[in-house]
Parts: C-alpha cells; sequence; structure tokens
C-alpha cells in the first residue's frame, strides 16, 4: 500500500495511504456524517465534482454489491477520504471488497488519516478544494495544483450526469426482492438533473407511471407528453449554472403541478424569482432534524447539498414550510397559490431515513385535489 497526500487549497496537508486506483483527482472536499451507505454515497450523482470524507471510522465492513447503486454508470463522486478500509468485507451479497470497486471504476481515494481533524478543519474553514495523488508527493506541487482548479461553480455538472435519452421507469421500492408495479393513477415526468434511483422507486410505490426526461428536454416537449405533474430531481453542483434547468421550470410554472428535490428545489427557486445561497460546509449526511412548520414535526433526514434557497427573495410567492434544526437553515417551501411545493432534503432516503416519504404521496394528493 503505498503513500498519498490530501492537499486542501489553503495548504493543510493530510498524509495517509493509497486506496484505489493510485492516480490524482481534484474536487471539493466535503464530509458525510453517515454510518452506512457508502456504495449509494459514492454513486450519488450529486456528488459530482466532489470529493467525500466518510466520518465514521471503518468504511467497506459489508462490501460492495451490484444493486445498491444510486445512479447509472457507477461511481459520480471524484473521490474517496476514509479513516479504514474493510478488506474483508461480511455480507452474503458482497461481490467484491470497496478497494476493489474503486480500482475498477478508476477512482483515486485515500485512507489512514486522521478523518476527525479534517472534518473539524472543514466546519471551521468551510468546505473548500482539495487534491489527492499517490503519484505527485509533494506538497507544494499538488498545492500549485488545486490553485488552477476554478472551483465547482464554474461548472455544470448536470450534463455529466443526466440521461442521454428518455426512459420509462417500473421498479418499486424493495421488499425482499425487486418489484416491479403495475399502472400507476398519474403520469409524471422527472427531469433528471441526476436523479437517485430511489427517488424513482419511492414515485412508483406512490402510484405514478414514471416517465423520465434528460435535463435540457424542452419545456414544449414535456408538456406534450402531457403529464399529470413534473419532479425536478436532486443533482450536483450550483444550480445557478442549470440555465436551461431554470428557463424550462418557468414555462412549467401554473401549467402542471410541479415538486422540487434538492436541485429541483434550488432551480425552482431561482425559476420562481429567488436567490441562492452557498453554505459553509453544506449538508450531507443521515441525522439531520427537520421540522415540519405545518404539523410541527420533527422528521430526521437524509442530506445531500452545499446550496440553500433564500425564500425571503421570492417575498410572497412562497411560504415556508421546513427548517434545518442544525443551523436554522431553509428546508422546503410551497407556492401560496399554484400546486408547487418542494423541499432541501431527501425523502427517498438510501441510504438514510424514511420519516420523509410520505411526501410522495403528497405530490399524488396534490394531483387530485389540485392544491398543495
Amino acid at each position: 500500500m503505498s503513500k498519498a497526500l490530501l492537499v486542501l487549497s489553503d495548504g493543510t496537508v493530510f498524509e495517509g495511504k493509497s486506496l484505489g486506483s493510485e492516480g490524482e483527482t481534484i474536487g471539493e472536499v466535503v464530509f458525510n456524517t453517515s454510518m452506512t451507505g457508502y456504495q449509494e454515497i459514492l454513486t450519488d450523482s450529486s456528488y459530482k465534482g466532489q470529493i467525500v470524507t466518510m466520518t465514521y471510522t471503518q468504511i467497506g465492513n459489508y462490501g460492495i454489491n451490484t444493486e445498491d447503486i444510486e445512479s447509472g454508470g457507477g461511481i459520480k463522486a471524484e473521490g474517496f477520504v476514509i479513516k479504514e478500509a474493510c478488506d474483508f468485507p461480511s455480507n452474503w451479497r458482497s461481490s467484491m471488497s470497496l478497494d476493489e470497486y474503486l480500482k475498477k471504476s478508476n477512482i483515486t481515494a485515500i485512507q489512514g488519516i486522521d478523518t476527525r481533524a479534517l472534518t473539524r478543519h472543514l466546519r471551521n474553514s468551510g468546505a473548500q478544494m482539495g487534491i489527492i495523488s499517490a503519484n505527485d508527493l509533494k506538497p507544494e506541487s499538488l498545492l500549485e495544483k488545486v490553485g488552477r482548479h476554478s472551483g465547482i461553480s464554474a461548472y455544470d455538472f448536470v450534463k455529466d450526469v443526466t440521461t442521454k435519452e428518455k426512459y420509462l421507469w417500473k421498479e418499486g421500492c424493495w421488499k425482499w426482492c425487486k418489484v416491479e408495479r403495475g399502472q400507476g393513477a398519474y403520469n409524471i415526468v422527472v427531469y433528471d438533473f441526476g436523479v437517485k434511483f430511489n427517488i424513482l422507486r419511492n414515485l412508483v410505490e406512490a402510484g405514478f407511471n414514471v416517465n423520465v426526461a434528460p435535463a435540457q428536454t424542452p419545456a414544449e416537449e414535456v408538456l406534450e407528453m402531457n403529464p399529470d405533474g413534473i419532479l425536478l430531481s436532486n443533482g450536483p453542483g450550483d444550480p445557478e449554472t442549470v440555465t436551461y434547468g431554470i428557463e424550462n421550470t418557468k414555462k412549467l410554472v401554473g401549467r402542471k403541478p410541479i415538486f422540487g428535490i434538492c436541485l429541483g428545489h434550488q432551480i425552482l427557486g431561482l425559476a420562481l424569482g429567488g436567490r441562492t445561497y452557498k453554505l459553509k460546509f453544506g449538508h450531507h449526511g443521515g441525522n439531520h432534524p427537520v421540522k415540519d412548520l405545518k404539523t410541527g414535526r420533527v422528521e430526521i433526514t437524509s442530506q445531500n447539498h452545499n446550496y440553500c434557497v433564500d425564500i425571503n427573495s421570492l417575498k410572497d410567492k412562497v411560504k415556508l414550510t421546513h427548517r434545518n434544526l442544525f443551523d436554522g437553515s431553509e428546508e422546503g417551501m410551497e407556492h401560496v397559490e399554484l400546486p408547487i411545493f418542494s423541499v432541501q432534503h431527501h425523502p427517498e432516503a438510501g441510504p438514510g431515513p424514511n420519516d420523509s416519504t410520505h411526501l410522495f404521496t403528497r405530490f399524488r394528493k396534490m394531483m387530485e385535489t389540485g392544491k398543495c
């Protein structure tokens, strides 16, 4: 196992051991507080452009299987940072180790560093660009490479992760095996900005016929499909770079019921004329408490985002529906007149708790009543 370095853009250096492909990778370094679900996290398209640090100490103990992925094409994260990789996974579903999976996917990672110290540094200093290298072991050289990177806000990562063709999704939520549901009561179109498969499963489970469309599909083409509703999915990067998504959403507002999740929530906020802002170190993990302001119920949620919608910038168009109890940031909104609502957290989890899956049923009821 060879030596590897992680160098942050502020000059902080962590020394560890190479894991996965012995190469070099640059991305925005963030941390995830989930104890399990590393395979789903690695394959979540929302992590495109980012290097993910896991705060839990041992990762890989139940291996990798061919089913627990959340997007087509495999790993989307740019790199992986962990304390310790388990070389001998124990799970009847496991087909390979974490290290083998990273190598197969040509993903550069690092283990053996103090991830607690790294997490505290990111909490204090904020998420920042970083580089992992097993080839170049000169901190000054690596810092120069990071400095030349323009940052994730300069890229539209959605174009890299969206589907190239429309498709129909039929698989529901898993019980003891994969299940295909019958004909649903309503037809919806999902704008794929980097959609997680578990969102699609939950939509089928809620009684929808799910048609998935590429992120750049014109609004006119979506309306020709005559859907009963539209879902704006999660995805990676700065929402302001997804200009086509914002413009198409503007054309759909008032025409069809709309539900936005994560990046879809942010795109909806921008389409309605609001602003977004970047959090200091983002929300990533499966243990974030969110209060539903309509019911007073507190739900433990799964999160993966670096940006938030400034609800105050939308004036009287929407009202705040959810608030994060960690930092008080905005977590959801609904339109005051139209059948439109959205949340910043992930109601489908995968990995994470299922406290918020009722939002998919709410989406269906919105079509039945025409109201949020």
